[in-house]
């Protein structure tokens, strides 16, 4: 039975611009995506992750036209994604791949403007798009524009959407539904979001701080991330693997996590025991994160109860923004990234660190080799999603 499965390429496009090019830099030089809110019609006071350059839709087919696909779109080609599943399909057949995206918005953005552009209680006819207006539109898109012809699925699980995938992949992998699968998240800035969250008072009027004693809410942002699983035997020998996941529901709260922090620390534990690994082996964490008062005191006291000892872990929603149904391939990409070049990065906007914390959380960033790394996402309604990424074995050891 297979235990893992390789990870055969991966893109992220972010408010620290598309592709992997410009993320690197960004975090070496601890250069932030985010900008005082410019929404077009927005007038909350807060700070953004908004991706450069992103329009509604104008260039796709009036049936895909959307500000989500649009993203999606510009996500899917950067760093020769589109190429490299290309390869793979035309190898394996198009009905043996499949596709599985995160969301939260979806394209409620163009939902929005449909009813914007009502007329005598009638959308107008650019707007009839099927497709679009439903929660499962990334995923179709995706399949549709990757020529995939296998099994598609959208899974919309708030913050931990995104991170999900990775284990439904696995599990597809595993199982012998497909022989490939296109995994990600794809979310975008809209009204619905920015005025919801500021309506709940989980918004800050500054750049968000995780864990930080000051920190007063979260960052919204935009992001489009893509990885591309395969079993090992069908990947380059340097393809990191996914080694492990965890997922676990709090069943506490529909948008506060348990004070302990007791559905996180069962992710955690359960992602690094399906890797095989000690919570030692861990090189680093890639946080959740939010800088919201609640979140990040209950995953430090998690993480106390994982690790024990002190590992490098950071939050990086100072860069990105909280991507919501995205923030799971974000956090994926930046632990593999860590994995794969040695740049561990610290928290960005965090110089007074939360006394209330229960565990240290890495300030500026370091450069290590590790062997192994932890992505931590969860969301409302207590779904929580941790994923273990490591370096490929050699033929004894796996």
């Amino acid at each position: 039975m297979m235990q893992t499965c390789a990870i055969n390429g991966w893109t992220l496009t972010s408010a620290l611009g598309a592709g992997l090019a410009t993320l690197g830099p960004a975090l070496a030089a601890r250069e932030s995506g985010l900008r005082r809110n410019d929404f077009p019609g927005s007038g909350i006071d807060t700070w953004i992750g908004r991706v450069d350059g992103l329009d509604d839709g104008e260039a796709l087919p009036e049936r895909w036209r959307s500000r989500n696909n649009a993203l999606a779109e510009l996500g899917l080609a950067q760093d020769d994604f589109i190429g490299r599943v290309r390869d793979t399909r035309d190898r394996l057949g198009a009905d043996r791949l499949g596709v599985i995206i995160g969301t939260s918005t979806s394209s409620i953005g163009r939902t929005e403007a449909a009813y914007r552009a009502m007329d005598n209680d009638r959308w107008p006819a650019e707007y009839l798009q099927p497709d679009v207006h439903q929660p499962h539109s990334p995923g179709l898109y995706v399949a549709h524009r990757l020529g995939i012809t296998g099994p598609a699925l959208t899974i919309s699980t708030a913050c931990a959407s995104s991170a999900k995938v990775f284990a439904s992949g696995w599990r597809w992998l595993q199982s012998g539904v497909v022989d490939a699968v296109v995994v990600g998240g794809v979310d975008s800035l809209c009204h619905s979001v920015l005025g919801g969250f500021s309506s709940l008072e989980l918004t800050s009027t500054q750049p968000c701080r995780p864990f930080d004693t000051r920190r007063d809410g979260i960052s919204l942002g935009e992001a489009a991330g893509f990885a591309l699983l395969t079993r090992p035997q069908d990947a380059p020998a340097s393809a990191p693997w996914l080694a492990g996941y965890g997922e676990t529901s709090d069943a506490f709260h529909m948008s506060q996590p348990p004070e302990n922090g007791a559905g996180a620390e069962a992710a955690m534990r359960a992602a690094i025991g399906r890797a095989g690994l000690d919570a030692a082996e861990i090189g680093y964490a890639n946080l959740h994160g939010t800088a919201s008062q609640a979140n990040d005191i209950a995953e430090s006291r998690a993480l106390s109860r994982v690790f024990g000892e002190p590992v490098p872990v950071s939050s990086t929603k100072g860069w990105t923004g909280h991507t919501l149904g995205a923030a799971g391939i974000v956090e994926a990409v930046i632990a593999l990234q860590a994995l794969v070049t040695g740049l561990l990065p610290g928290t960005l906007n965090l110089s007074e660190p939360d006394p209330g914390l229960a565990f240290p959380i890495l300030q500026d960033n370091l450069e290590a080799s590790i062997g192994a790394a932890l992505s931590n996402s969860f969301g409302f309604g207590g779904n929580n999603c941790s994923l273990v990424f490591r370096r490929r074995l050699s033929g004894a050891e796996a």
